[in-house]
């Protein structure tokens, strides 16, 4: 299945950013991380949609 599991072999590479992404892949298997992430990925995305805002990436902590 070309391009299917994106996510899922992107998921390294965005762990090396993000700490919480890190933790959980300590503690959980992949896959699941992978559907968290995009899960809430996705709630973003809605939000923005639904209250025709733009997005503001997170201040460095």
């Amino acid at each position: 299945m070309p391009g299917g599991y994106s996510a899922v072999r992107e998921i390294d590479v965005r762990a090396a950013a993000d700490p919480w992404l890190a933790r959980m892949l300590a503690r959980k298997p992949k896959m699941l991380v992978a559907v968290a992430f995009t899960n809430g990925t996705a709630w973003v995305v809605w939000a923005l949609t639904t209250k025709k805002e733009i997005y503001r990436a997170r201040a460095a902590a």
